[in-house]
């Protein structure tokens, strides 16, 4: 089939390399001139520099895949990248500046996780205990709950403690959502494939190359070198019937994958009359809005530099309020950037940018004793749908002929690199 998809981030790269693979012809429009979407490079020319002259390689925000992350990590293989090269591997730390918290072992799973529960430092036995119970049972339940009930629901019986540093920690990084309104039974799915899903799938990787080398750029010179093609700089603002094939800037194709934003791919069917009489009866206009009802949250990034600024580890958690909203900080020099570079990450970031920037610097100052010089700030305005209970997310089908793909379209995973790249590989396999 001759297929368009629009859309160049990780979901649209990932169905381009799944259709390319499957002997699909492959166009793809992207409206920027960056591969990577809302995880790419930020512009590489001109370079950002630091206050002392030095080149600093940013991203759009500072990502981190996990080893359960098996669809995305096959996928970098087949385009000819090595995640061992292009990812540190660490085991599961969310250790804080003080060196209390939680750090897996570096075991087979899922000894890692039991053995780093028991040896987490300042927990008390009443802690490790509640959290070992409640994983007990979250397993002998299938890691199933109620799909109204929230991750704080969810967690009741755990220790003030557990619940402040590793429950609202790995929250708010793996659905950007808050405990309150996230949903308990997608953070379970998550916590099942890292914890029992593969060997290894706990373990933190964090890029040491910039997102759009991770594997967008690699994906596009492995689906152009087996006669795909990419069109950079086209926004694609609405589409057109012809017979049974599809319409797209003046070309026909036999199929359309949508792999843009949720807000755009909406935007793109309204404006091309799809949710109207005859589509209506496909279910067009309930595509439309349902994704129209999805909330969005917020990610910011706060880059921070000082000439020796360095820590411990790669990646340290942070202790987060309203004041210190930063969950948690990531040293650039161990990751391949310059030194005395740090990035803080703001999950279900609120607030205007300058005064989330302010707010980050004087947390540097009081939990990390580090007075930096603010690089740049990023605010994703739209970075993931809020990942709330029973939340209906819409499907890859739209019409014949028409799918969607992106980390908001209806699977198992809350918005992340690898819910991108699943949606991607499963609508190519429903064309």
């Amino acid at each position: 089939m001759k297929v368009a998809i629009i859309g160049a981030g990780w979901a649209g790269m990932a169905a381009a390399v799944k259709a390319t693979e499957a002997g699909h012809q492959v166009t793809i429009f992207e409206s920027t001139q960056a591969l990577g979407g809302r995880a790419r490079a930020l512009s590489r020319s001109p370079a950002l520099v630091l206050p002392n002259g030095a080149p600093a390689p940013l991203d759009n925000g500072q990502h981190i895949l996990i080893g359960a992350y098996t669809e995305t990590l096959q996928l970098m293989r087949l385009v000819g990248l090595s995640p061992e090269a292009a990812l540190l591997d660490m085991p599961m730390t969310l250790q804080f500046p003080d060196g209390l918290g939680l750090a897996f072992a570096n075991l087979p799973t899922p000894l890692d996780a039991l053995v780093g529960i028991l040896q987490a430092r300042g927990w008390s036995l009443a802690d490790k205990w509640a959290l070992l119970s409640a994983a007990l049972g979250w397993k002998l339940k299938g890691f199933r709950c109620e799909d109204s009930l929230s991750v704080a629901g969810l967690c009741l019986g755990l220790t003030p403690r557990v619940k402040t540093e590793l429950i609202e920690p790995l929250c708010v990084s793996a659905l950007n959502t808050l405990p309150e309104q996230a949903s308990g039974q997608v953070f379970l799915r998550v916590l099942q494939d890292a914890l029992l899903g593969v060997p290894g799938g706990s373990h933190l990787l964090l890029p040491k190359v910039d997102l759009s080398a991770l594997f967008p750029d690699a994906a596009a010179s492995w689906v152009l070198a087996r006669g795909g093609l990419l069109k950079l700089g086209q926004r694609v603002a609405s589409l057109a019937t012809h017979g049974q094939r599809w319409l797209v800037q003046s070309e026909l194709f036999d199929a359309v994958l949508l792999a843009t934003s949720a807000h755009h791919a909406a935007q793109i069917i309204h404006a091309s009359g799809l949710d109207a009489p005859p589509f209506t009866a496909a279910g067009v206009q309930h595509w439309v809005e349902t994704t129209q009802a999805l909330q969005h949250e917020a990610i910011a990034t706060v880059y921070a530099w000082a000439p020796q600024a360095s820590l411990p580890l790669a990646m340290l958690a942070l202790r987060s309020s309203a004041q210190h909203p930063a969950q948690f900080v990531f040293d650039r020099a161990q990751l391949g950037g310059p030194v005395g570079l740090l990035a803080f990450v703001v999950s279900a970031a609120q607030g205007e940018r300058a005064t989330l920037q302010a707010q980050v610097l004087a947390q540097a100052r009081a939990q990390l004793g580090l007075d930096l010089e603010a690089v740049q700030t990023v605010v994703e305005k739209r970075a993931t749908f809020a990942c709330t209970p029973g939340l209906q997310r819409p499907p890859s089908t739209i019409a014949p002929g028409l799918l969607a793909c992106g980390d908001h379209v209806a699977g198992p995973y809350p918005a992340t690199l690898e819910g991108a790249v699943r949606s991607g590989a499963a609508a190519v396999a429903l064309l």
